[in-house]
């Protein structure tokens, strides 16, 4: 005999579903909102975001340097003085000459595309199809728009700085003063704050600090490696602009999988072009046995713990990223997800119940 559908139950579950359903729908319009008012004061934002990327790299030694008698200010400052000096020393040694290549760098890679397609259309392939032959176009097309504005990024700062020095001087004061106050930062918020939330809040954002500082600094770590050893042996091969792809190699490294990706090709169309198929192979195995050190040696040694976030995450967070801002999208996406994963984490951490241990003995072992 065939059950008889419950109306009860069946009246119970569809309040239930549309409570959920209001609840969620409450919640994309509230995240919707929070990202149109970030977008309206993205102008206050970035220099905001870029200062505190900048302060994960220069905290350290500003550490150091309080933990051995300086005060605050003073030990900010020296390091101010010191990363601005070392900016100017990039700027001038590496970010002009790969300025003036840039164009001979978008060249040699739309040129690359279209030696792969001329090869593919050749035997033994003989690929004909028009559907290939305008894949390979958008190939070119993005390649040219693209590869052109990462090499701009790389040479200005990232993105948006580029448009002004008054973001460059608002994220630099920003790194000043982060690292003169940022250790009686939580202490001022958790006063500031009632009830649970000052707990909840600053132990958040403690953990948030700590994810975001292992991430920029041990990828930055990572990238000067992959950038010297796959520059060295670029230089090897005697392939040209060693220097832009080496630059582009180091800031390929904080899009996790997907900038590995993009910068080995852009060195493999290089080689291709440049020097022919022997070469370009040589340039694929340097590049795969740097990639194989960087995951099993360098990340290893350099990172003290990882995001916790699987690889499938890593990349929809980097193609939602570009999707929506471009290369800064790309290149935030990461430390964007670790941080809604450490604040998840600990939601979840806090809505759990614990488990309650049982008296009773296992069954199948004896007492």
């Amino acid at each position: 005999m065939s059950a008889t559908l419950s109306p009860t139950r069946a009246r119970a579950a569809l309040r239930t579903s549309a409570r959920i359903s209001v609840e969620l729908l409450l919640v994309l319009v509230m995240l919707a909102a929070s990202l149109w008012l970030l977008g309206r004061i993205w102008s206050v934002v970035w220099p905001l975001v870029v200062g505190l990327l900048l302060t994960t790299l220069t905290w350290p030694p500003a550490r150091f340097l309080r933990r051995h008698g300086w005060s605050p200010a003073l030990a900010a400052s020296a390091v101010t003085v010191l990363f601005l000096l070392v900016a100017v020393g990039v700027v001038a040694l590496i970010a002009v000459p790969v300025a003036s290549q840039s164009g001979e760098l978008t060249d040699g890679v739309v040129e690359g595309l279209q030696k792969l397609r001329e090869w593919a259309a050749g035997p033994p392939l003989n690929i004909g199809d028009d559907q290939i032959t305008k894949a390979m176009d958008t190939a070119v097309a993005r390649a040219q728009d693209g590869l052109g504005s990462m090499v701009t990024a790389v040479v200005t700062g990232v993105s948006t700085v580029v448009n002004g020095l008054i973001t460059a001087v608002l994220a630099l004061f920003l790194m000043f003063f982060f690292l003169k106050d940022g250790p009686r930062f939580l202490p001022w918020l958790a006063r500031q704050l009632p009830g649970r939330l000052a707990t909840d809040v600053p132990t958040v954002a403690a953990r948030s600090w700590d994810t975001l500082g292992a991430f920029v600094r041990s990828q930055a770590a990572v990238g000067l490696l992959d950038a010297v050893l796959i520059g060295l042996g670029l230089w090897i091969v005697g392939v040209p602009l060693v220097l832009p792809l080496a630059v582009l190699t180091f800031v390929s490294a904080f899009v996790p999988i997907i900038g590995a990706l993009f910068a080995g090709l852009v060195a493999v169309l290089i080689a291709l072009v440049s020097n022919g198929l022997t070469d370009a192979l040589i340039v694929l195995a340097v590049i795969v046995v740097v990639q194989q050190l960087e995951g099993n040696v360098f990340q290893p040694m350099i990172q003290s713990r990882g995001l916790g976030l699987h690889a499938a995450v890593v990349l929809l967070a980097v193609t939602l990223g570009g999707s929506l801002a471009g290369i800064v999208g790309s290149l935030l996406a990461v430390p964007v997800a670790a941080l809604i994963a450490v604040v998840w984490n600990y939601v979840r951490d806090q809505l759990s119940e614990p488990c309650e241990e049982s008296d009773e003995e296992p069954m199948g072992v004896p007492a």
